[in-house]
C-alpha cells in the first residue's frame, strides 16, 4: 500500500482505515463501553500484524468510540475464566502450564504494538479501564481528553494485572504512582497523567485529540520510514538494555542500514520546498 492510499476495512470490534500512510484502527462497541470481548482479543493481533507485515502504513493510531475509551476485558471472558473446571482425574500442574500459554496468547495482543515496526500513538477518550491500560501502555505515544482516566481495575475484582501493565508502566511513571494505582485501583485523572508523563497533551474535546493525534500520526508518515523504525528498535532497546548496550546496538544498526539515498532526498526536498518522497518499508516474509 502507498503513502497515498485509503481504504477501509471491517471487523467485528474494530473498523480499520487507511489514509495518507496512516492506518485508524478504531475500538468500534460503544455501547458496550469497547469492553474487550472475545472478538476484541481475536482480531487486534491479526490486524496489527497484517498491518506490520505488510508495511501497510507508515503510522498506526489506535482510537476508540462513544464515552470511554475501554472499560476494559468483557465480564463473559472473564466468566469463562473463572467457570472452567479441570476434568476428572487432570493433573492441576500441566493445566497451569497451559494456564501459563493462554496468558502469553492475551499478552501478544498488545506486545504486537510493541513490536510494529511503525509508532503507535493512542488517543484516549473517557475511561481507560483494567485492558485498556495494558493496551495504551503498549503504544509509541498516548493523547487523552480532559476527561480521560486511567484505572488499573484488576486489584477491584480480585486479580493481579497480568496481560502487560506492570512491565510497561513501571518504564513510563514513577514506581510510586504505579504502585497506588495497583494496591487501590484508584483513577488517575487525565491532568495527573500528563504530569507525570503518561500522556503527552490533554485536549478539551473528542474530536480536538483525534484531529491532533493524526495531524500528529501524518507527520511521522511524512519521514523516511527506514529512520522512524529504526528510531523505535533504538529506543526500545535502550528502555530495556544499559547505555553501553543502545550505543553498540545502534552502532550495529547504522553500519547497515544508515541509507545517504534517503539523507540525500530529504536535502534535497528541504531545497525544493517539496514532500520528501521516501520508499515505504518492505512486506515481511512469514512463508518459505
Amino acid at each position: 500500500m502507498t503513502a497515498t492510499e485509503t481504504t477501509a476495512a471491517s471487523h467485528r470490534a474494530f473498523d480499520v482505515s487507511f489514509d495518507a500512510g496512516v492506518a485508524h484502527i478504531r475500538l468500534n462497541r460503544p455501547d458496550a463501553f469497547n469492553a474487550m470481548n472475545r472478538d476484541f482479543w481475536n482480531e487486534l493481533p491479526g490486524i496489527v500484524r497484517d498491518i506490520d507485515d505488510k508495511a501497510r502504513a507508515r503510522c498506526i493510531v489506535v482510537s476508540s468510540t462513544g464515552r470511554h475509551f475501554s472499560a476494559g476485558m468483557e465480564l463473559t471472558v472473564f466468566d469463562g475464566l473463572t467457570s472452567q473446571k479441570e476434568p476428572e482425574g487432570a493433573d492441576r500442574h500441566t493445566a497451569m502450564e497451559s494456564m501459563r500459554r493462554h496468558i502469553h496468547h492475551l499478552q501478544d495482543a498488545f506486545s504486537c504494538l510493541d513490536r510494529a515496526r511503525m509508532p503507535v500513538l493512542a488517543a484516549i477518550q473517557g475511561g481507560c479501564i483494567g485492558g485498556g491500560v495494558d493496551l495504551v501502555s503498549a503504544c509509541d505515544i498516548r493523547y487523552a481528553t480532559a476527561d480521560a482516566f486511567f484505572c488499573i481495575q484488576e486489584i477491584n475484582i480480585g486479580m493481579t494485572a497480568d496481560v502487560g501493565t506492570f512491565p510497561r508502566l513501571c518504564k513510563l511513571i514513577p514506581e510510586g504512582w504505579v504502585r497506588e494505582m495497583a494496591y487501590t485501583g484508584c483513577r488517575l485523572p487525565a491532568h495527573k497523567a500528563k504530569e507525570i508523563g503518561l500522556v503527552n497533551e490533554v485536549f478539551d474535546t473528542h474530536e480536538q485529540l483525534l484531529a491532533h493525534v493524526l495531524a500528529t500520526a501524518r507527520e511521522i508518515a511524512s519521514k523516511a520510514p527506514l529512520a522512524v523504525a529504526g528510531s523505535k528498535v533504538m529506543i526500545n532497546y535502550a528502555r530495556d538494555h544499559t547505555i553501553a548496550d543502545g550505543l553498540d546496538y545502534i552502532a550495529t544498526w547504522q553500519t547497515g542500514m544508515l541509507s545517504g539515498a534517503h539523507m540525500a532526498e530529504a536535502f534535497r526536498a528541504k531545497q525544493e520546498k517539496r514532500e520528501p518522497r521516501f520508499p515505504d518499508l518492505h512486506p515481511v516474509r512469514r512463508e518459505m
